[in-house]
């Protein structure tokens, strides 16, 4: 089983957050049932973190064995159109304004779908609506 991490997982570990208490055991089972990965998107979102340098988060992939998905193929991307797409009619429709999620949400989770067989993320909510089909796991 290949489990897909949001930023929020590892910036919530960083910034020694109260949601951050149960996120080790939710990283130690997932690792334990096959492999962890995160895509391109969320390494580029990492090395924003303040306190985070490209050594400090290359260690810490390392250090808990988590890979990066570096390809993003086109079907990720086309995916990720489709239901920001959806998401930014869907707003307009209801009156709400203009898109406000970032796109990166959108490429985070297609690829998530496309690419793991679930997801761990602090944020169920966001991804429920737009991506459905996403297996979301919360710590």
């Amino acid at each position: 089983m290949r489990t897909a991490i949001d930023t929020n997982i590892v910036s919530s570990l960083w910034g020694g957050e109260p949601s951050a208490a149960q996120i080790p055991r939710t990283l130690d089972e997932a690792r334990a049932a096959g492999s962890l990965v995160i895509s391109p998107v969320v390494y580029i979102e990492l090395r924003a973190y303040p306190t985070a340098t490209e050594m400090i988060v290359d260690r810490f992939l390392e250090a808990m064995r988590i890979e990066i998905d570096w390809l993003v193929e086109s079907e990720i991307w086309l995916l990720a159109a489709e239901r920001f797409e959806h998401y930014a009619n869907r707003r307009r429709r209801q009156g709400a304004g203009e898109a406000r999620r970032l796109t990166s949400d959108f490429v985070i989770a297609a690829h998530a779908l496309l690419r793991a067989d679930r997801f761990i993320t602090l944020d169920q909510r966001r991804y429920r609506t737009d991506f459905p089909e996403l297996i979301v796991v919360e710590p």
